[in-house]
């Protein structure tokens, strides 16, 4: 079970949603999607997700292979697991906005808005236009811009129980700056899979006692 969350989502909140491996990781090399480890209740809870009304928001690399691996599930090709190939096909109806300036409009996966000026301005004029719930898709560079730019209001993991010391790829915290984070949700899937919801609070440097300020 969730724990109660002391914040309810704004109309316009945006978060960052990840899927890491315990050292941090969006993936790793010869191993399969989810590591392997997904459970009935993960995807159980990724299909309710994906009835959400939410926009997501993506950069040109994670477009491009999202939108391919989404083409090749819908046409039955081989390499995913049924499961893999339901959420890679359901991508396909969402809302989704992608920030490049180096595609060319107009994008050939369905429901997929192309903008090519800065994200950061972009995606804050959104926020304050009151748009609907935001939330991102992969797209690490893209995470740690709006994180930067104090436009994330919450941070959301499933971290997988793998460490992927050797083969690890796409290391999520790079170049992060240094970040409080004020637990608001958290939830076990089948038993291995670790939920972690937080709001994060963007920090100038160490705090100067051993207590985190409050978000």
């Amino acid at each position: 079970m969730g724990a109660a969350s002391e914040r309810e989502p704004s109309s316009a909140e945006l978060m960052v949603d990840l899927i890491i491996s315990l050292d941090g990781c969006a993936s790793a090399e010869g191993w399969p999607g989810w590591w392997g480890l997904e459970g009935p209740e993960y995807l159980a809870w990724l299909e309710e997700e994906g009835h959400k009304d939410r926009t997501y928001l993506l950069g040109a690399n994670t477009y491009r292979l999202m939108s391919g691996m989404s083409e090749e599930a819908a046409a039955g090709g081989p390499g995913f697991s049924e499961e893999e190939g339901a959420s890679l096909t359901g991508l396909a109806a969402v809302p989704k906005v992608v920030f490049s300036s180096t595609l060319q409009g107009p994008l050939g996966w369905p429901n997929s808005k192309l903008v090519s000026r800065d994200a950061v301005e972009a995606v804050g004029e959104m926020k304050g236009k009151g748009s609907g719930p935001l939330s991102t898709l992969g797209s690490l560079s893209l995470c740690r811009s709006l994180l930067a730019a104090g436009l994330v209001d919450r941070f959301r993991l499933v971290v997988f129980p793998v460490i992927t010391g050797r083969t690890g790829r796409e290391r999520i915290y790079d170049g992060y700056p240094d970040v409080a984070l004020e637990m608001v949700d958290s939830r076990t899937f089948d038993g291995r899979l670790q939920l972690l919801e937080y709001i994060p609070t963007i920090l100038d440097g160490p705090p100067r006692s051993t207590s985190l300020p409050s978000a």
